[in-house]
């Protein structure tokens, strides 16, 4: 440890601290807000709140040093970004977004999980890997979204518009329920649903998709 005295650690090159507090039980900072900056910008994209629990006396540089060093996972925007899509991670995931429109956006892997998505419009957006996890999607508009791999698990997809969507490879295991829902022209190709889900489904299906050229009825494998 008597080299690590001799040691300064400045802040890797894309943590910029921006606050910090200290204890009057230690000296080292409790919490440090940083911004995350994108290389060979000043805007930061996103910013984080790295939180060190409160030390006693004696820690000295080398717990700074394990602490900086893990910072630095926390600076690679990558990371940082990580399944949260274009608004960050966490903006979109347990919220009240009723009746907020997206329609046209890129929300490629987006994260809507549990949030309340009533009345939402996502008309025409580009949805791929996008996670609706447990989110109430009643009476949304999704039609012509492209839907391709996203996550329903659990969701609450009843009385939505789903016109023309196409939902290749989506997931809707669970209790995620389709009633009521307009699927004209919906494409439900390799979607794994519940026996009573697809004979319910099937008994409204019709049309065909204009993107995929696949009709309704055969993606959702009807008799």
């Amino acid at each position: 440890m008597a080299v690590l005295s001799n040691l300064n650690f400045p802040p890797p090159p894309l943590l910029r601290p921006t606050t910090t507090t200290r204890s009057r039980r230690s000296s080292l900072p409790l919490t440090i807000t940083c911004n995350l900056l994108s290389p060979g910008t000043d805007k930061p994209p996103l910013s984080s709140l790295l939180s060190l629990p409160m030390l006693g006396e004696g820690l000295g540089k080398a717990g700074a040093a394990a602490f900086i060093a893990a910072s630095i996972f926390f600076a690679d925007p990558a990371i940082a970004f990580k399944g949260g899509g274009p608004y960050g991670a966490g903006v979109t995931r347990g919220q009240d977004l009723s009746g907020k429109d997206f329609s046209g956006k890129t929300l490629i892997k987006q994260d809507f999980k549990t949030s309340i998505l009533r009345q939402a419009n996502f008309k025409g957006a580009k949805l791929l890997g996008a996670s609706f996890f447990d989110a109430d999607l009643t009476g949304a508009d999704l039609s012509d979204a492209d839907l391709r791999a996203a996550d329903f698990s659990l969701a609450n997809v009843t009385k939505a518009n789903l016109q023309n969507a196409n939902l290749e490879g989506a997931l809707a295991t669970g209790n995620t329920s389709f009633r009521g829902s307009v699927i004209y022209g919906a494409d439900f190709t390799d979607v794994p649903l519940r026996d009573d889900q697809r004979e319910y489904l099937c008994k409204v299906a019709d049309g065909v998709n204009p993107t995929t050229g696949n009709a309704t009825k055969e993606t959702l494998l009807c008799d």
